[in-house]
């Protein structure tokens, strides 16, 4: 069984969908939590050494910490809408409640200094098509190094793949410091939509691959909605949509480096593949999102 891939279920602590902490991953710095907020609660969610961003999943909350207060608008669904999210700093006590019910994402990253929270609206997250042909997906850069320079340690970014479509591709990886890469630690958190092609379901399935040189690691797995893969080394990609089924994943990556970066180097028996790029035509279906709603 593999020890990177954690289906639904298992990172769950029977409240929450996933609580992930470095420990539990077996590194340093990545970590992540899913909470599910129903109607009319509010919950207190204390930092410890962990930073975080406060990312709506579905629906919409508010958010309370520092003396401070974010009306996050949230979105119906990953599939529906860019959302606005908040960055909420170490050793915290953040207060979320919510009026209809959210799902909401904490992606969250061990450090060393406190900043101070920050909102950030959706109009100003920026969306990339990147890719061509059956490689066309849509990245939605809300936490990257250059976009958002308000955190330690963290970056995170949001990824959808079109039906039938392969991302994280060519397969890449940063686990060494290098002319072309920085060490990261990086979690793929899945959610992948039914036939309506908006509505989390786990009808459908895609396919996610990690493996290293050496062969030490080698792993191809079946990933559906809600489950979570960690990368500890190694190379990573495709992530590949099965036809009828878009698929949505959140990106954590954080690492020892003394300035944030997400730079990684692709294998290279794989890299001529970005060249061909220039040749082909992007996929109309992305963008999918944007701060608007849904484009296609």
């Amino acid at each position: 069984m593999s020890k990177l891939h954690r289906p639904l279920g298992t990172l769950s602590d029977g409240r929450d969908p996933v609580r992930l902490t470095p420990d539990s991953a077996g590194w340093t710095y990545s970590g992540l939590r899913v909470l599910s907020l129903a109607a009319g609660e509010s919950r207190i969610v204390r930092t410890g050494e962990y930073e975080a961003f406060v990312l709506p999943l579905a629906g919409a909350c508010t958010v309370r910490v520092d003396g401070q207060v974010f009306a996050l608008a949230g979105r119906d669904s990953v599939f529906t809408r860019v959302t606005d999210f908040a960055y909420v700093p170490r050793d915290a006590e953040v207060e979320l409640s919510t009026v209809e019910g959210i799902e909401v994402a904490l992606p969250m990253a061990r450090c060393a200094r406190r900043l101070e929270p920050r909102y950030g609206p959706a109009e100003n997250v920026p969306v990339e098509v990147r890719g061509a042909g059956q490689a066309t997906r849509q990245v939605t850069n809300f936490g990257v190094p250059g976009v958002w320079d308000h955190a330690d340690k963290l970056n995170a970014c949001e990824l959808i793949t079109p039906g039938g479509n392969w991302s994280s591709y060519p397969p890449h990886k940063h686990d060494e410091a290098s002319e072309c890469e920085v060490v990261n630690e990086e979690i793929y958190y899945f959610r992948v939509a039914g036939r309506d092609g908006v509505t989390t379901s786990r009808e459908g399935f895609g396919l996610h691959r990690t493996y290293t040189s050496d062969g030490e690691l080698d792993e191809d797995v079946a990933v559906r909605d809600g489950d979570v893969f960690l990368i500890p080394r190694g190379y990573h990609g495709p992530c590949v949509a099965a036809p009828g089924y878009p698929m949505y994943y959140l990106n954590v990556l954080a690492g020892p480096a003394g300035e944030r970066s997400m730079a990684f180097c692709d294998d290279p028996a794989h890299g001529w593949v970005r060249e061909t790029w220039n040749d082909q035509a992007l996929d109309p279906r992305c963008p999918v999102t944007s701060h608007e709603g849904r484009v296609s």
